[in-house]
């Protein structure tokens, strides 16, 4: 770095580099050393940057962590698929003998060809009347969202004897944006009541009730609120639901909100299952407890790996410009703050960095943290936690489409071309 930018105000210190993982992100050195392995072993084989690298092994352990605690009845854990929409984490999902959640035609046409069959789909999301019917199967598990998909439904769900459920929309859910103002999600207290005489004389008892708060919940606080609402509307309407669907929310560890704060801090699967477990006192008619946890199971199971094409150093701030960022590959980089590494370990002084993609965007900023000076054109860097997310919003911004690569026992194979 020449020595007019570094005396003008670029701030470098010396410390442990981004070769290893700091306390705010918590990673243990295995599993940065397993990323690290993964990545070269995609490099050999013929990855082009930028790309994408998921694996199964992550996912497994965060299911070892959720069937770690007791939910009070047995706990069925749905894959996400909207999450993230990989047919080979599907197959493996399938291959596990777990069910999968759907919110879309393309979703269920996908779930389908993994091999998943009406026992182990739950059509879940708004407006299924426009394609559910397309896909309709006896013994189908549908959750209603709306009074008019009943209206629409309900002759095909009453011919195909479906399992339905309703999806109940809490106070406790909020449009981010605008806090004061519900989602558009499911149905209030007073919208499900008719729904409910009206699916009785249908003949469908509702089996299921769900609710869903939204992503990375701050606190078990907001899950008991919503279980009171969800028990005060079953003692109202007279239900005796057989599953509790309390879909997903919970953070995963490892990431940061753009305040520096672990979005985890002030929730866990512990304290969320002790939450349900006072909540079902009221409710002794659940057989089942059913999540649909998608960020905390997916989001460690990938990362993006990116190439550094140009250094540009300025006064105050060091930018690397690399092929793949924000605009492409990584819009959750606006609320979130991940753990980015360099592939090869890297000590030694370190100075504010910004990372940016290559789109003609100022909005194209992965990260800024402190990072090693010894970074340079061509160091590969590897963005972790890109497993939840970041395939369903992937844009192909004046670029394409970044390569996608599958690693699992041993075998590191290219799943999806770029495009």
């Amino acid at each position: 770095m020449n020595s007019g930018a570094e005396s003008a105000g670029t701030k470098a210190r010396r410390g442990r580099g981004s070769g290893q993982s700091g306390p705010a992100f918590g990673y243990s050195a295995a599993t940065i050393r397993f990323w690290r392995q993964a990545v070269r072993a995609a490099l050999q084989a013929g990855a082009g940057t930028p790309f994408y690298l998921f694996s199964p092994q992550p996912v497994a352990a965060m299911l070892g962590c959720l069937e770690a605690e007791s939910f009070g009845r047995p706990a069925v854990h749905w894959l996400s698929t909207k999450t993230q929409p990989l047919p080979e984490l599907l197959r493996w999902w399938r291959s596990q003998g777990r069910p999968a959640e759907v919110v879309s035609e393309a979703e269920f046409q996908m779930a389908e060809a993994a091999g998943f069959d009406v026992e182990s789909l739950l059509v879940n999301g708004p407006a299924k009347h426009r394609w559910v019917a397309r896909h309709s199967r006896p013994g189908l598990r549908v959750n209603f969202d709306s009074a008019r998909e009943v209206a629409e439904l309900l002759p095909l769900a009453r011919r195909d004897k479906w399992r339905v459920g309703l999806r109940l929309c809490t106070t406790e859910e909020f449009d981010p944006e605008n806090p004061t103002l519900p989602t558009q999600f499911g149905f209030t207290p007073d919208e499900a009541a008719p729904v409910v005489r009206k699916l009785r004389r249908a003949g469908l008892p509702v089996e299921t009730l769900h609710f869903h708060l939204r992503t990375n919940v701050a606190g078990p606080d907001c899950y008991a609120r919503a279980l009171a609402e969800v028990a005060d509307f079953v003692a109202a309407a007279g239900l005796g639901p057989k599953h509790l669907d309390i879909g997903g929310g919970l953070p995963p560890p490892h990431v940061l909100s753009r305040a520096g704060k672990r979005l985890d801090a002030g929730i866990s699967v512990a304290s969320l299952a002790q939450t349900v477990r006072r909540a079902l006192k009221r409710l002794p008619s659940v057989e089942q407890v059913w999540l649909e946890n998608g960020r905390f199971v997916s989001a460690g199971s990938g990362l993006l790996a990116v190439r550094v094409l140009e250094v540009k150093e300025r006064p105050r701030v060091r930018q690397l410009i690399c092929d793949g960022g924000r605009t492409l590959n990584a819009l959750v980089s606006v609320w979130e703050q991940h753990e980015l590494v360099p592939l090869r370990a890297v000590g030694g002084p370190e100075t504010l960095t910004a990372v940016h993609g290559p789109t003609c965007m100022a909005f194209d900023q992965l990260a800024r943290k402190e990072m090693p000076l010894a970074i340079r054109a061509g160091e590969v860097l590897l963005w972790l936690e890109a497993g939840a997310y970041h395939l369903p919003w992937e844009t192909r911004f004046s670029h394409g489409l970044a390569e996608v690569w599958w690693h699992d026992n041993g075998s590191t194979k290219c799943v999806r071309p770029a495009g």
